[in-house]
């Protein structure tokens, strides 16, 4: 009896949730990956020697899972180890809120003047009489608009949540092909929480940028959808894309004294573009790829009568056949008037928790739409 006492003993002080994450994977950090064939990340080998050992030993042991796991989660015998790293399966990317240069603006309007009219210079003969002529100068006023994003955390959570890491997370707004979506600490509640009202503040800017309507929301800018209209406009009425309506709708802006730098468009028509470069020119997957001359990676850049032209997708755009569209933008017209970039305040405290906001004030303006042309209603 004596001896099984001791033997229990020794069993007793010898097994641990650490020791026997320790008998697999030696002194491995949790959550390690180990082995991840798309990254070349294997570490089996190095792990092996440990866990034979660990396999030995726990071997000796009299529990099992069954009697150490019964009851319900997080009050068993064996607690729950939460993964710390958070993943935000909403996620979207938010390209254009970074591609769209930003203006600042002072005022609650975006005003600008524009030459609707000019006169014509003309031809005379010697010593004729000459007359002036008349140009016509118009402003357009844009009203700015107000963006909230707002969260709340009890003092409670604040108390208990331990700290996380957000990945998938991207609240600076990048997420231009390459660019990967960041990771962020979260060291307590209420970061945690400013970090996600930060990002879908960005997502709504992103989705305004292109969709944003005022005769739907009073509240919202105009987009370029809106704004753009049916100026250098190239129909399809539900047909496919073609190269000539690429080479054609590009035209149309550079007949009216435009010179487009960038293309816009839904993922769906970004593959229409890249099938015909395939099809029609041979293009490689690896040869469609380049740099804007404004330094933003792209999967597809298509030569136009205007020069290279990077093909940049928004998620916010639709992608359903027959109202696709691709719209094809002279950056040096369009801006985002800015009064307030991203600002964070307190707000009233009420009860046990902390009430907060993040707010942006601005508004889009396309200075000169009959710069730009789209091709509107995609098969």
């Amino acid at each position: 009896m004596t001896e099984e006492k001791a033997q229990a003993g020794r069993i007793s002080a010898d097994f641990s949730p650490s020791t026997a994450y320790n008998h697999s994977f030696g002194y491995m950090g949790d959550h390690t990956k180990y082995f991840d064939p798309y990254n070349e990340v294997d570490m089996r080998p190095e792990i092996k020697s440990a866990y034979d050992i660990g396999f030995q030993r726990i071997q000796q042991k009299a529990e099992s899972i069954a009697t150490m796991n019964a009851g319900t989660a997080g009050y068993a015998m064996i607690p729950v180890y939460v993964d710390p790293r958070v993943v935000d399966r909403t996620r979207k990317f938010t390209p254009w809120v970074e591609l769209v240069p930003r203006v600042t603006n002072q005022g609650v309007t975006a005003d600008f003047n524009y030459i609707s009219s000019k006169g014509s210079a003309v031809t005379a003969a010697e010593d004729a009489a000459l007359s002036d002529v008349s140009d016509t100068e118009s402003r357009a006023s844009t009203a700015i608009k107000y963006l909230y994003s707002v969260g709340r955390v009890t003092g409670q959570v604040q108390a208990a949540m331990p700290s996380y890491i957000v990945e998938g997370l991207q609240p600076s707004g990048t997420g231009t092909y390459s660019a990967s979506f960041g990771s962020p600490s979260a060291p307590n509640a209420k970061q945690y929480e400013v970090l996600k009202r930060a990002q879908a503040l960005r997502e709504l800017e992103e989705n305004l940028i292109w969709t944003g309507d005022t005769d739907t929301d009073t509240t919202q800018f105009n987009g370029i959808v809106d704004i753009q209209s049916t100026t250098n406009q190239n129909d399809k009425s539900s047909a496919a894309l073609d190269w000539g309506d690429i080479e054609d709708t590009v035209r149309y802006a550079y007949d009216d004294s435009g010179r487009p730098t960038i293309a816009g468009c839904d993922s769906s028509t970004l593959v229409d573009v890249r099938k015909i470069m395939v099809d029609s020119f041979r293009y490689s997957p690896r040869e469609m790829e380049g740099t804007a001359g404004f330094g933003v990676p792209a999967r597809v850049v298509i030569e136009t009568a205007v020069g290279p032209m990077p093909v940049v997708p928004s998620q916010y755009l639709t992608a359903v056949s027959g109202s696709k569209q691709m719209f094809f933008l002279d950056m040096e017209y369009i801006e985002m008037r800015v009064l307030q970039d991203m600002t964070y305040e307190d707000l009233a405290k009420t009860n046990d928790s902390q009430k907060f906001m993040l707010k942006i004030y601005e508004a889009l303006i396309m200075k000169a739409p009959q710069f730009n042309s789209f091709i509107d209603n995609i098969g």
